[in-house]
C-alpha cells in the first residue's frame, strides 16, 4: 500500500470513530446562571444534545430533577449533561428552590 493511501485510510478511520462518539447533529446548548436565574428558563433540545450550565454566581447551584438526576455546578464554573430521554424535564436548584428551568427534549 502506498504511504498516501495508508494515511488517507487512517484519517478516515479516525473520522469514523469521532463521528461515532458524537451523535449526528448533536449540539451543546448553554444555560447561564446569573443572579439566581437559569437563562434561558426553557430550552428546546433533542436526545444526544448536551446542556452546559455556566455558573456566573459566586456560590454553587444544582440542576436537579426530582426523582432523577442532579448536576452540581460550582461557583464561577460550568457543568454539563448529555440528554438521553425525550419529554419535558423540569429542574430546579436544590440550594435555591425558587430557581427553576425546563428542558423540552425531542427524540
Amino acid at each position: 500500500m502506498r504511504p498516501g493511501a495508508l494515511k488517507r485510510r487512517l484519517w478516515l478511520a479516525a473520522l469514523a470513530l469521532a463521528s461515532a462518539a458524537t451523535p449526528a447533529g448533536a449540539e451543546i446548548i448553554q444555560v447561564t446562571i446569573d443572579k439566581l436565574v437559569f437563562s434561558p428558563a426553557t430550552v428546546e433540545a433533542k436526545i444526544g444534545d448536551t446542556i452546559e450550565w455556566v455558573n456566573k454566581d459566586v456560590f454553587a447551584h444544582t440542576a436537579t430533577v426530582k426523582g432523577g438526576w442532579e448536576v452540581m455546578i460550582p461557583p464561577k464554573e460550568s457543568a454539563s449533561l448529555t440528554l438521553k430521554v425525550a419529554g419535558p424535564i423540569y429542574y430546579f436548584c436544590r440550594f435555591h428552590p425558587n430557581m427553576k428551568g425546563r428542558l423540552v427534549v425531542a427524540p
